[in-house]
């Protein structure tokens, strides 16, 4: 049986795609960042995730969390070592909508964000 140690398993990593103005901050606080990323390095990164067995936290700009891909719905849909979420565009904040306010209307009603 292989033993690990608590600071192994309580370890992950931080990975931040997006713009380099967004990333740039991650940045200074030790994440992995990839600046001015795309759908296509979203999606290489995912895999390369996924292919290591990484246990990782990923935020992702919210246009590139937009565009989809196999491993981004993949690893939204089945959660567990590697959570996937959005951050609102440095660009564009005021636009941001996060997908679970769609829910809570759906549960609560239209009003209940108000």
């Amino acid at each position: 049986m292989k033993s690990e140690s608590p600071r192994s398993q309580a370890s992950g990593r931080l990975v931040v795609l997006g713009s380099a103005g967004l990333t740039e901050g991650f940045n200074l606080i030790g994440a992995e960042v990839y600046p001015d990323a795309d759908a296509a390095r979203v999606e290489a990164v995912l895999g390369q995730l996924v292919r290591e067995g990484a246990q990782a936290l990923v935020l992702v700009e919210a246009p590139l969390a937009h565009g989809g891909g196999h491993w981004l719905n993949r690893l939204r849909n089945e959660g567990g070592r590697i959570v996937v979420t959005e951050l609102p565009s440095l660009h564009a904040p005021q636009d941001y909508a996060p997908a679970v306010d769609d829910v809570v209307r759906a549960v609560l009603g239209p009003e209940a964000l108000k």
